[in-house]
């Protein structure tokens, strides 16, 4: 029954006659446009991340930052033409970037100034270019016709069988990535989680280290251990010594998807790593995380998830097709995540809240017997 109202509805939204009387009728108008804006945004999304990509390569929300500018100043300070200056500016405003201002100058818009305050972003912007290049032609891209792209390149681990040979000038740009990323998380993750009860935390996968870092500052009498690559827990322990936390944390060198993860922690954190892996992968990672903790040890799983609510094209469609092109893994739900940690000896865990859910989410599950 259900799919024959829904069939009619398709029809009727497929009907060139229903539109014009959807968008004649006061009562339908409004949500008549707002569905043509929504299809329009959708042909157009890739204009607008390149208007974003530019601002950022041309630091426009610096230019704007100390007083709002005329197009001509903005020209001067990026190197336009002043005809493409104000361009630029009124598709940043258009999109919330910048706002236009009195006499004809333009300030930060509330997007714009959202993107200052957390410089971490940019580079995750710049980055979209490996990306947008792979994604030329996404039909190739599923069918499996295309080679190696940009992206498998940036994440050389997801395309070699001895990740642990990695030279340190291969790790160096996505394990600056990833600490420009996890700058904005960890936040999120030491907020939903308290680690006051525990005495020793292990991340796998922790790259530069920069979470532990946080996790550090925040919990001063928490041991920290650290698991990656050879290249990747030389930058970690570089940044550990720097910040003067020699006598509370070490990073191992290891392939955690090979290798058994050292012992002595009763807290074990997975931050943002399973997604980049297929299910074979994240349940070997699951399972040394297992052995690893002790009975009661709790695993804390920490990652944009699909599913959910509110930013369901998140974990879908933006990390179904970037996962795709870089060549391995998949966004999962709470409950695909639950059945791995089961199967690999934990309880199903739980979810606990945080304030930005599309940019991570929390799963505490604890290790049975």
């Amino acid at each position: 029954m259900l799919d024959r109202l829904l069939a009619l509805r398709d029809r009727w939204l497929a009907s060139s006659r229903f539109q014009r009387w959807a968008a004649m009728l006061p009562f339908t108008r409004p949500i008549a446009r707002r569905q043509a804006r929504a299809l329009f945004d959708l042909c157009a999304g890739f204009v607008y991340s390149q208007v974003l990509l530019a601002c950022v390569r041309l630091r426009l929300f610096d230019v704007l930052a100390g007083s709002p500018c005329a197009p001509a100043v903005v020209a001067e300070r990026t190197g336009l033409s002043p005809g493409a200056a104000e361009r630029l500016l009124r598709a940043a405003a258009a999109l919330g970037l910048v706002a236009p201002r009195r006499g004809g100058r333009f300030g930060l818009g509330v997007l714009g100034a959202a993107l200052r305050g957390n410089p971490a972003l940019g580079p995750l912007i710049e980055h979209h270019a490996l990306l947008y290049a792979d994604l030329q032609d996404p039909v190739a891209l599923l069918r499996g016709e295309r080679p190696a792209g940009a992206l498998a390149g940036f994440w050389p681990y997801a395309g070699t069988d001895r990740p642990a040979a990695l030279p340190s000038d291969g790790v160096v740009p996505y394990s600056a990535l990833m600490a420009a990323s996890q700058s904005f998380i960890a936040a999120e993750i030491l907020d939903a989680y308290p680690m006051r009860q525990h005495r020793c935390l292990l991340d796998v996968g922790g790259g530069a280290g920069v979470f532990l870092a946080a996790a550090a500052e925040r919990w001063p009498k928490l041991r920290l251990m650290l698991a990656d690559l050879p290249a990747v827990a030389a930058l970690a322990q570089a940044r550990f010594d720097e910040l003067g936390l020699r006598d509370r944390a070490v990073a191992h060198a290891l392939d955690f998807l090979v290798d058994p993860l050292p012992n002595g922690a009763d807290l074990v954190s997975i931050v943002r790593v399973l997604h980049d892996h297929d299910d074979a992968a994240v349940l070997a990672i699951l399972k040394a995380a297992h052995r690893a903790l002790p009975i009661g040890g709790t695993l804390l799983v920490a990652e944009p998830l699909a599913g959910t609510p509110g930013a369901e094209p998140v974990g879908d469609a933006y990390f179904g097709f970037y996962l795709l092109a870089m060549g391995s893994g998949r966004a999962r739900t709470v409950a695909e995540i639950g059945s791995l940690l089961m199967a690999a000896g934990f309880d199903r865990g739980r979810s606990l809240p945080t304030r930005l859910p599309l940019l991570t989410q929390v799963i505490a599950a604890r290790r049975q017997a």
